[in-house]
């Protein structure tokens, strides 16, 4: 790892980018008051539709305690709230601009839309309205790509409840506002950020040309697009390239409204997007634990298990999860309730990695619908924003760590970092990895080069699950590599356990795991085990949690610790 990366400083083959980003960044003014001029607008009219001809199912989770809150007065996106007890919350401070964005993306309609009743009409009705006065010129952060999209797809999806039985001069107003923000969305889908927001860009431009009928050509930009996404962003296993199993999961949640949307107004789905549905599908179910929710790696959270469950339920191939995703990067043993996922791949390049974590070889550990080894879990998206540096570190990961250093290192704050985004940078470049059956069990190997520049050391992992799933056997090796340095380094292998998970040693030095099924697993190394505490951000809520910890140090000769997970009772 070079020095750079490490330090997280901007190597300089970011400069190119980064330049772009401050051009970009520099016209800011121009730009906006360009597009709010008299001349911008008239490009923005058109045809007029009356209607919304389709509104595609969206699986995305929507909780009544979230549409209590909105009726309340409370408005809480992305970890943070705002209490509003008169006026309009639109003129209230955003506490953050992530904040900002999903009130300005309507994360608001889905759930008043699940309470349905006259309160919660009343209530989106009012807000939009409010939304519409204020916002009838370009403005931003209303009115960038990604917001604007999410907004879109949001009414489209959400937005029956509202535009049903309403005024209709009200509903004059709505409409116009859809054509003038679908003609905007056909101008500003490529400025969206790198990833998932440039899907979700593209998603919206498809999904309005098919569910309003003012511009078939609008219908066939916006599948080019989403295709080009598609090439760009679906890697040939199905994967995200993000290697993130909630990117996954909303990309395949986008594709799956697309669809539906041309089924349903007659028109042909292309081979590249039933493709990419086909191939996405096994991958959700490769990530899916048996509590129905999905993994957490680079930046991904559970997500609602409803909601994951919905759509696969909706997948007619039924294409079941490889054993190894080469072109993601991970492997996945099960073994009768015993299910294990490793990350065995180097973190994606570029803007892609901006949620990237740097857990190379961490595992996940889970038996029947009870996690046991996990990861700590993610803050992206503005959830818990101070624990985000900690939380893509190699140490809130089930793995090795060497010298309390990260295998990557992220963006170091200033110009490079505002303009570019907290991208991951430098670590593991070679993973190297192999699966085998034994009398044992399926056997997995693999190792990574993250720590061969700084320390002289590669990194190997060995698990072998037995045919039952009764027992996990693993061993961590640390393999001399280079000149010898002649000094100790220490180490430390970790195994964040779930908070549902009740651990206590046992006088052999041992511990004992057990599950709220009454169900037991016995851990043992062969080094002392000492138990630590950790958090876990598996979902919206930090919850405390422990994890088993064994601790050495290695200097020139090769070093092995051996472990194992078996199961010494049921429930």
């Amino acid at each position: 790892m070079s020095a750079g990366p490490a330090s997280g400083r901007m190597p300089l083959s970011l400069l190119p980018e980064m330049l772009r980003a401050a051009l970009r960044r520099g016209l800011r003014g121009p730009r906006i008051w360009w597009r709010r001029s008299w001349f911008y607008r008239r490009l923005l009219k058109g045809p007029l539709s009356d209607r919304i001809v389709f509104h595609p199912y969206d699986a995305l989770p929507r909780r009544l305690e979230d549409a209590d809150a909105l009726l309340h007065g409370r408005f809480r996106f992305c970890g943070e709230s705002v209490e509003i007890r008169e006026g309009s919350i639109f003129d209230k401070k955003p506490p953050s601009l992530s904040w900002a964005e999903a009130l300005h993306g309507f994360a608001w309609l889905p759930p008043l839309s699940a309470a349905s009743g006259d309160a919660a009409r009343t209530l989106a009705t009012n807000l939009i309205s409010q939304w519409l006065k204020r916002n009838a010129r370009y403005a931003e952060p209303a009115s960038l790509a990604h917001v604007l999209a999410r907004r879109l797809i949001h009414i489209f999806a959400h937005g029956r409840m509202v535009l049903s039985n309403s005024d209709m001069l009200w509903r004059s107003k709505v409409f116009v506002s859809l054509r003038e923000q679908s003609r905007l969305m056909a101008r500003l889908a490529g400025e969206a950020p790198d990833g998932l927001p440039r899907f979700e860009a593209a998603t919206a431009l498809a999904l309005s040309g098919a569910c309003l009928s003012d511009s078939p050509r609008r219908l066939e930009a916006g599948l080019a697009r989403l295709e080009a996404e598609i090439a760009r962003q679906i890697l040939p296993d199905g994967g995200h390239v993000s290697r993130s199993p909630e990117d996954l999961l909303h990309a395949y949640r986008l594709t799956t409204m697309v669809i539906d949307a041309l089924t349903a107004v007659g028109q042909p789905v292309s081979h590249e997007l039933r493709s990419a549905h086909d191939r996405m599908a096994p991958m959700v179910r490769f990530f899916r634990h048996g509590d129905g929710a999905l993994a957490l790696f680079n930046g991904g959270l559970e997500c609602d298990p409803r909601m994951t469950a919905g759509l696969l339920a909706r997948d007619e191939v039924r294409g079941q999860p490889f054993a190894y995703a080469r072109h993601s990067g991970y492997q996945r043993i099960a073994a009768g309730r015993t299910l294990l996922i490793l990350d065995c791949g180097a973190p994606p390049a570029g803007a892609f990695s901006v949620n990237a974590h740097a857990g190379c070889l961490a595992f996940e550990f889970s038996a029947g619908v009870h996690r046991m080894v996990v990861n700590c879990g993610s803050a992206s998206g503005g959830r818990q924003a101070k624990w985000d540096s900690a939380l893509r570190a190699t140490a809130a990961h089930s793995t090795l760590t060497l010298a309390d250093t990260s295998t990557g290192a992220i963006l170091n704050a200033g110009w490079a970092r505002d303009l570019l985004g907290p991208r991951l940078l430098g670590g593991v470049a070679e993973v190297e990895t192999r699966r085998l059956e034994t009398p044992q069990g399926w056997m997995v190997e693999a190792s990574h080069d993250g720590y061969v520049a700084p320390f002289g050391l590669r990194h190997e992992r060995q698990v072998t699950l037995g045919p039952q799933g009764a027992m996990l056997a693993g061993a961590d090796r640390l393999l001399p590599r280079g000149k010898p340095r002649g000094r100790d380094v220490a180490f430390v292998v970790r195994f964040l356990i779930h908070p549902d998970v009740q651990m206590a040693p046992s006088q052999g030095g041992d511990v004992l795991l057990k599950l709220s099924n009454g169900e037991g697993w016995r851990f043992r190394a062969t080094v002392p085990v000492a138990v630590e505490e950790r958090v876990y951000l598996g979902g919206d809520t930090l919850r405390r949690t422990e994890q088993l910890v064994l601790a050495g140090t290695v200097k020139d000769a090769a070093v092995e610790i051996g472990w194992t997970f078996e199961q010494i009772g049921k429930a």
